[in-house]
């Protein structure tokens, strides 16, 4: 049964009523942007684990992964835009060197850091889900700052980058704001 629904915004969309087992989520991405995606996520995070092995900080790779999961599956979320990838990893570092400055390194170190990464995040706009986990990582291991916070940024534009490419050839446009 269709009906036209008003939302909040006062824009008028076409909805329909749906049975309780019709999936609500979007549609499965295309044959083309899967391989494209799937390829272009595997070349950014191996290279990225190449340059992490030669500096010996390969930590970086989990938060990293998520984050070009973001990028490359679902570049119009607020999460993956270049600010919040960028911005996210970098105030959530922050976070846990301060927490690591006042508390030391170590388990409980990294869970308040990963939590209060989330709150810092909020309060700058950056909000960015995996830079929770890099937040955790600076809690648990410390790692020095200058070399960790460079490599953190050359590897979280360089993301930024390989999703453009890679938004550019499914035809998908991105990002939807930079700042």
């Amino acid at each position: 049964m269709s009906r036209t629904a008003v939302p909040p915004s006062g824009i008028s969309e076409q909805t329909h009523e749906r049975a309780w087992y019709e999936s609500r989520a979007p549609r499965a991405a295309g044959p083309r942007a899967v391989l494209t995606s799937t390829a272009l996520s595997v070349v950014a995070l191996t290279l990225l684990a190449g340059i992490g092995v030669w500096l010996h900080q390969a930590v970086l790779i989990p938060p990293l992964a998520a984050s070009m999961a973001l990028i490359a599956g679902a570049s119009a979320s607020p999460l993956a835009q270049p600010r919040n990838v960028v911005g996210g990893h970098v105030v959530a570092a922050l976070t846990g060197y301060l927490v690591v400055a006042v508390a030391g390194a170590g388990f409980w170190s990294a869970a308040a850091a990963g939590g209060l990464a989330l709150g810092v995040m909020l309060l700058f706009r950056v909000s960015h889900s995996p830079a929770a986990a890099t937040a955790v990582i600076v809690g648990l291991e410390h790692p020095p700052p200058a070399q960790f916070l460079s490599l953190l940024v050359m590897s979280a534009v360089l993301l930024v980058l390989i999703g453009l490419l890679g938004n550019r050839i499914n035809r998908r446009h991105y990002p939807v704001y930079w700042w």
